[in-house]
């Protein structure tokens, strides 16, 4: 958790700049695995630098605090049924928590464990086209 938080704070000071630099223009993200996880963490506590998000395969092993800053920003989850990994269960329990936050949230499954599906790819890209 202390590694998770300094990786988080990095993030957002990245993301925030980025942001900066460019306003006006759209911020999409995407992250795998540990990745998700990172990025996950700073859409938890600044949901504002984001247009779209996709985490692919998170982990997310706790319930984080209520935040109403994801209300209608938009959210694609993608896992595999059979993660060793990331269990589906708690990559259904993240999506459900972010519905309940107000996210628009998308949930995209493949019948494998960890790897990336081609299917998977399709279904980020026509969710990063819409933006």
């Amino acid at each position: 958790m202390p590694d998770l938080a300094a990786r988080t704070q990095r993030m957002t000071a990245f993301l925030r700049a980025h942001r900066d630099a460019n306003a006006g223009r759209a911020v999409l993200a995407l992250g795998y695995s540990n990745g998700a996880n990172i990025l996950a963490s700073v859409l938890f506590g600044a949901p504002e630098l984001f247009d779209r998000v996709v985490l692919m395969h998170p982990l997310i092993p706790w319930t984080p605090a209520d935040q109403p800053g994801l209300k209608g920003r938009q959210l694609l989850l993608t896992a595999g049924r059979r993660d060793p990994i990331c269990p589906l269960p708690r990559t259904q329990a993240l999506a459900d928590w972010l519905a309940a936050q107000g996210a628009r949230t998308e949930l995209a499954l493949h019948d494998g464990g960890h790897e990336i599906a081609p299917a998977e790819l399709g279904r980020i890209a026509d969710f990063l086209r819409r933006a």
